[in-house]
């Protein structure tokens, strides 16, 4: 299996598994299905496109076309996790405290929908912060995962010999 794929998707898993650790120091409660929501402390996109791109820079080099490609698109998807997506989530906040007001609004009157609507995603993007944290976790996993593979080669060579 490619070592860079496999590093990346666990730096995904792992940052979203630190998810709910986190938010229980912060938060006191327990909410395991963190692992499956985007948003939140640290950004697993950036965790993944960090360790990717550590990981090819130590092994190919920072002269090479790999490490360019992963290193402009992985500012991109950092830039977009707590820009764009971030003021969507913000919006959506919103949207959804609109709605509360507009029931409100109407507690004597009956509401005109069939079914109360679902309140939208609200958790979508990542604070700057958020954002720098997945970077430095998914570096840090890249290296070691760098090292650990150079360990790996080190070990087969000498069997082979």
């Amino acid at each position: 299996m490619n070592r860079g794929i496999v590093t990346a998707l666990f730096s995904i898993f792992f940052a979203q598994a630190l998810k709910i650790p986190l938010h229980f120091i912060k938060t006191g409660k327990w909410k395991p299905m963190l692992f499956f929501q985007t948003g939140g402390m640290p950004s697993s996109h950036s965790a993944g496109v960090s360790s990717l791109t550590t990981f090819i820079a130590l092994k190919k080099g920072l002269s090479t076309i790999d490490f360019a490609l992963s290193f402009i698109f992985g500012l991109i998807v950092m830039y977009d996790a707590q820009g764009i997506r971030r003021q969507t989530g913000e919006l959506t906040l919103k949207v959804n405290s609109l709605d509360e007001l507009v029931r409100k609004a109407h507690d004597d009157e009956p509401i005109p929908f069939e079914e109360k609507p679902k309140r939208l995603k609200e958790m979508l993007g990542h604070q700057p912060v958020e954002v720098i944290g997945g970077a430095i976790l998914g570096s840090v996993i890249g290296g070691t995962s760098f090292l650990l593979g150079k360990k790996d080669s080190q070990k087969k060579r000498f069997f082979v010999r």
